[in-house]
């Protein structure tokens, strides 16, 4: 969601500050602003929609000064507009604020009857009055602080600017990242180690409910209790080359080409290749007496833990309930003792995921977490993290995370059903050596990416398109569907194939395209079953399978794409490619911003 950098400099900041931003676009926003401080006054400038148009007003209007902080916005409270863009500022103190105060209506109330003028929409100006009202009765900055923090209910990273004050900013975090980065006698605040990756590789991490002072000889972090702690300094390993696009056109594009080395990466931490086995960290409870999980996800991670199920019931034979995150606080689940709860997140902060974990492990849970940020709130919260190395993934839509969550996923239930006594030796190590050999299927499918580009005309034209599957390509024809939506905005939804006759298949017409996943094998006959009610109402089928697959079924369809003929358990991580690549070449026919589509966040850091 919103992107947060400042600076406590010993030269000047704006440029810099514009730079962070960029590197945070990848998380999706529509206003952006800075504000520097300079001879005692608040420089502040904002603009509406992309950076580039605050890049413009800069240039109209420069901002000096060594110190500030800069923000993105993606909306809540409030339109997309200049007046509700960050930094909100009095007259006294600057601020920007990622995540949400739910409490700012009793907040705003209050402070208008003392006589208080709001200027914005937002929430997130009432956290300046706030600060500012015990500026001028007298307070310094960090008591000022200290003094409204408690009084804010939700989720909230802040970076606070202070007029009289061109040394120093104040940060804090309650249930949004924001990290503290050191340089040669400077100082930083981000949401992230990739906004500060060219200023600096020395971070710390606030924990939950710290607060940090930093001045440019360094931060001084105070705990929720106000009492000073030290957190540890750690090397962020994030770089400028990982938001560099290279000869691809965009960011998905080169994401979704890296999937082979990346998971790879992802597979070789987890498996042992000689011994052909399985291998997870070191955890000091036993597996085999698991006797339920529950797995909790948002988006793309939720569709990953479907296949996951399927996995783990398949394979394990272990029981698996499976809930959207920001629905399986609110219905009250029964968490039985020996359970294990296991959360799927690409930035390990997603707010009803972090939320839904905590719930877990209030409720005795064993807690086990996949995700690509091993440094994360819910990384640092697991009994069990199975990181993924898919490394920075900057278009919003998720492709190379995706799958190497899928990658993770299979190698648990690999070795689950190994603890279960459910796969033998021989068995274990096929598994192996078919995870071994996903890289090159990986490879095989995106040879494709021509012949797709090529029949992405054919889908660019259509105002739905529906895609079926069965068993875990069910899951993948939902992941499909929500590609396309996001980055061509098309409306398209999936369904497991047999259902179409139960009420979908009143949507066919010839003027809707039906993609279908149908890999030979088991299921094949009764999808293609349901492809032929399909096609006799007029429906055009793309059909993705095998070489066997499109022999017996394609003749007559719209188009086929041919994969490689896979075993069922990687045959997910390879489909993914062809569902991501005709999403975005249909995007990219339809000319949509295929990084930054219209009203989405990389990660959603509020509920």
């Amino acid at each position: 969601m919103c992107g947060i950098i400042g600076i406590v400099g010993k030269e000047q900041v704006a440029d810099r500050l514009v730079d962070g931003l960029r590197r945070m676009e990848y998380r999706g926003y529509d206003s952006a602003g800075i504000c520097t401080v300079e001879d005692g006054q608040l420089v502040r400038r904002r603009a509406e929609g992309k950076l580039n148009n605050l890049v413009l007003e800069l240039a109209r209007n420069p901002a000096s000064g060594l110190i500030g902080i800069a923000h993105t916005r993606w909306a809540t409270h409030g339109a997309p507009t200049t007046s509700n863009a960050h930094p909100h500022a009095t007259g006294e103190v600057a601020l920007v604020h990622n995540g949400i105060i739910e409490n700012f209506k009793i907040l705003r109330d209050a402070l208008i009857a003392r006589g208080r003028k709001f200027e914005s929409e937002t929430d997130t100006e009432v956290v300046a009055h706030l600060v500012s009202e015990q500026v001028e009765a007298g307070l310094s900055p960090q008591d000022a602080v200290k003094a409204v923090l408690p009084t804010l209910r939700g989720a909230f990273a802040l970076a606070i600017a202070f007029r009289t004050h061109d040394d120093m900013l104040i940060g804090a975090r309650l249930g949004s990242p924001l990290v503290v980065g050191y340089g040669d006698g400077e100082t930083y605040l981000g949401s992230d180690a990739l906004a500060l990756a060219p200023l600096t590789q020395r971070i710390t991490y606030l924990e939950e409910g710290d607060w940090v002072v930093i001045t440019r000889e360094g931060a001084q972090i105070f705990d929720a209790d106000n009492n000073p702690v030290e957190r540890p300094i750690v090397a962020s390993g994030a770089t400028a080359a990982a938001i560099e696009k290279g000869n691809y056109r965009h960011f998905m594009q080169k994401e979704i080409f890296e999937q082979p080395v990346v998971v790879a990466q992802t597979l070789r931490s987890h498996l042992r290749r000689v011994e052909q086995t399985v291998a997870l960290p070191q955890i000091d409870f036993d597996l085999a007496s698991i006797n339920r999980v529950t797995i909790v996800a948002c988006g793309t991670s939720f569709y990953a833990g479907m296949v996951a199920k399927y996995w783990f019931e398949q394979f394990a034979r272990l029981p698996v309930d499976i809930d959207v995150a920001s629905e399986f606080r609110y219905r009250d689940p029964v968490l039985e003792p020996g359970g294990l709860a296991l959360f799927i997140s690409q930035s390990g902060e997603t707010a009803d995921t972090l939320a839904a974990l905590r719930h877990c492990k209030a409720a005795g849970q064993t807690i086990a977490v996949v995700v690509n940020v091993p440094t994360s709130s819910m990384a640092r919260e697991a009994d069990l993290l199975l990181p993924t190395h898919a490394g920075p993934e900057i278009g919003v839509a998720s492709t190379k995370a995706f799958t190497c969550q899928l990658a993770v996923l299979a190698a648990l239930a690999a070795h689950l059903a190994v603890k279960r006594g459910r796969l033998t030796r021989e068995e274990e190590a096929e598994i192996v050596e078919q995870l071994v050999e996903t890289p090159a299927c990986l490879n095989a499918a995106l040879a494709h990416d021509e012949e797709i580009a090529g029949m992405a005309h054919l889908i660019a034209p259509a105002r739905d398109v529906l895609y079926l599957g069965r068993g875990p390509d069910y899951p993948l024809a939902l992941e499909g569907a929500l590609k396309l939506k996001e980055i061509s905005y098309i409306h398209a939804e999936g369904y497991a194939s047999g259902e179409m006759k139960h009420g979908p298949i009143a949507l066919i017409d010839e003027a809707v395209p039906v993609i279908v996943l149908a890999p030979s094998g088991p299921l094949f006959e009764k999808t293609v079953s349901n492809m032929q009610e399909v096609r006799a109402r007029g429906g055009k089928v793309v059909l993705i399978s095998d070489a066997e697959g499109i022999a017996e079924a394609g003749e007559g369809c719209l188009a086929t794409i041919e994969m490689p003929k896979v075993h069922p358990l990687i045959a997910p991580l390879v489909y993914a490619v062809p569902v991501q690549l005709l999403a975005y070449h249909v995007a990219v026919a339809k000319g949509t911003d295929v990084d930054q589509p219209r009203n989405l966040a990389k990660s959603v850091t509020v509920e």
